[in-house]
């Protein structure tokens, strides 16, 4: 059956409009300029915070800004990679009290989905994988910008805030009741490929 001559047109254009509509951009995040970072909080007996952060990660994600609930994210952490500006303590961390490095070289953030508001900020759900246990994961994302760079690209940046239980990735060392939880913090500026 041959289909009229603007029925096809309007389908071509159709089926065109339609998968021109989801496609989000691709892009890098950026390590190699050193513009993102993934650091961590946790207190200290009560008393004090504990700063610290992973030096070697990677990662990519899909942004539309007209279509945001279709952004996907995946990023890598490589686990011995943890710097907490004290040797010894980082020794510690990379052991099977924390993050048994030797048995789980990596940690990995995968989404599942993504919901915005007018602002540019949301919430970025899915599933981490930390010390060889995946649980869901939710982070707040705060919308930097996003614009031409002075060397032709374009490039857009976000900074996401989550919390959880250690002992929800079998990290059980006892530091007291107030040190359970780990708050992260990761400023991402992606450069669009």
């Amino acid at each position: 059956m041959k289909l009229p001559t603007l029925t096809t047109s309007l389908l071509i254009a159709g089926l065109t409009f339609g998968s021109t509509a989801v496609m989000a951009e691709d892009y890098v995040i950026d390590t190699k300029g050193a513009h993102a970072s993934i650091k961590f909080r946790v207190q200290h007996l009560g008393y004090s915070w504990l700063y610290g952060r992973f030096n070697e990660f990677s990662g990519n994600f899909s942004y539309d800004e007209k279509q945001p609930e279709n952004a996907s994210v995946e990023v890598t952490i490589k686990t011995s990679s943890v710097d907490s500006n004290h040797a010894e303590r980082d020794k510690h961390l990379r052991s099977d009290d924390f993050l048994n490095v030797a048995k789980y070289p990596e940690a990995k953030f995968v989404s599942t989905g993504y919901s915005q508001d007018k602002d540019g900020n949301g919430v970025l759900k899915g599933k981490l994988t930390l010390n060889g246990v995946t649980k869901p994961l939710e982070i707040d994302v705060e919308f930097i910008g996003a614009g031409k760079d002075p060397w032709g690209g374009y490039r857009v940046g976000f900074e996401g805030t989550t919390r959880f239980a250690m002992a929800d990735f079998g990290i059980v060392k006892d530091l007291g009741p107030k040190s359970k939880d780990v708050e992260m913090i990761l400023s991402v500026e992606g450069i669009k490929q």
